[in-house]
């Protein structure tokens, strides 16, 4: 509970600092892009954790399975981390269309079928597996979390772009490359040194169920 209480504060202190110091709030364009009921987090991790996603071939597999799925069904990435073995994403699904299942498997599918057409090594599969016709490159089932108001959205967000640094990979989140971070840096929602390790270190403990880290 003093968890909980703790990390409310914090929150609630580093949206004033936003206020105070860039004139806008952050949440006020976390309100602009939430959507009751249409956006979700999402967490896909590969098969034991094998560190194949941050290369430069398995990026554009990624991206041209993405591109291609919102072109047969449309949605809005909001906010995406690409780690070595998963990722995070927010992503909002068109107005009655809840459907983010077959959008995560299509893309899973298509990612995993252009990584072994190129020689990408897979995790060893047993006898269910290879009957079930399961590749062994990304993890069967994806953790997804429907987002219930802004606030979770908010967190979520930022949890989404602080994850490097959680995970040590970078000091600051602006020195991680495989992030919409520097999208959003650009329309002005984040300074450029939010997230620095130099600032203290954040928390997200009221996260770790929904992450599914």
């Amino acid at each position: 509970m003093l968890k909980s209480i703790s990390s409310s504060m914090r929150y609630a202190q580093r949206a004033l600092h936003f206020l105070l110091h860039f004139g806008v709030l952050l949440m006020s364009h976390f309100r602009r892009a939430y959507v009751p009921g249409g956006s979700f987090f999402f967490t896909v991790v590969t098969e034991r954790r094998a560190p194949i996603l941050c290369t430069d071939t398995s990026r554009v597999f990624l991206h041209t399975a993405i591109r291609e799925c919102r072109q047969r069904w449309p949605f809005r990435i909001d906010a995406m981390v690409l780690l070595d073995n998963h990722l995070h994403a927010i992503l909002t699904m068109p107005e009655g269309d809840t459907r983010y299942s077959a959008r995560l498997g299509w893309i899973k599918k298509e990612f995993s079928k252009a990584y072994l057409a190129t020689g990408g090594n897979e995790q060893a599969r047993n006898g269910s597996r290879i009957r079930q016709r399961r590749r062994g490159v990304l993890q069967r089932r994806f953790w997804e979390h429907a987002l219930r108001d802004e606030e979770d959205y908010a967190r979520h967000f930022d949890y989404i772009h602080y994850n490097p640094v959680k995970h040590g990979h970078v000091e600051s989140v602006q020195d991680w490359p495989y992030s919409t971070f520097h999208r959003w840096v650009k329309q002005g929602v984040y300074p450029a040194d939010w997230g620095s390790k130099a600032h203290g270190i954040m928390e997200f403990d009221d996260l770790d169920t929904s992450a599914m880290e």
